[in-house]
C-alpha cells in the first residue's frame, strides 16, 4: 500500500491530480482508520492506465469508461472493444493531422524555392 504522496511522485503528478481522478470517479483507494488515502497495487495499475490514456490523447472521460468497462466484465471484452474503436478514431485523428501537415510542409517548400528563385533573380540584377 502506498500514500497519496508516494503515488504523486511515482507518476510525477500532484496530489491534487490524483484526488481530482478519485472525484471523477477513476479511482477508489482504500481509507486507513485515520481516514488517509491508502493505494494498492490495483489502484497504481490504473493510474498507469490513465496516464498512458491521456498519452494517446484519450479525454479523461473516455478513459472512464474503458476502465469502467472492465469493472463490469471482468473477461475484459468489452473493454478491449470500446478500446479498439477509440484507438481507431485516435488513428484516424492522427492521420488527418498528419496529412494536414504534410499539406503545409509541401505549400511551405514551394514558397521556399520561389523565394530563393526570386533572391537568385535579384542578385542577378543587383
Amino acid at each position: 500500500m502506498k500514500t497519496i504522496a508516494e503515488v504523486a511522485a511515482e507518476f510525477d503528478v500532484t496530489t491534487r491530480t490524483i484526488r481530482y481522478y478519485e472525484e471523477i470517479g477513476l479511482l477508489v483507494p482504500g481509507r486507513t482508520t485515520g481516514n488517509r488515502r491508502v493505494f494498492s497495487k490495483s489502484d497504481v495499475a490504473r493510474l498507469k492506465l490513465i496516464f498512458r490514456g491521456k498519452r494517446y490523447g484519450f479525454s479523461l472521460e473516455e478513459i472512464k469508461e474503458m476502465i469502467l468497462l472492465f469493472d463490469e466484465d471482468r473477461s475484459g471484452k468489452k473493454q478491449l472493444k470500446r478500446t479498439i474503436e477509440y484507438g481507431e478514431e485516435k488513428v484516424a485523428e492522427i492521420e488527418e493531422v498528419i496529412a494536414e501537415f504534410q499539406a503545409l510542409k509541401a505549400e511551405m517548400e514551394v514558397l521556399l524555392e520561389q523565394f530563393k528563385q526570386k533572391l537568385k533573380d535579384e542578385g542577378e540584377d543587383g
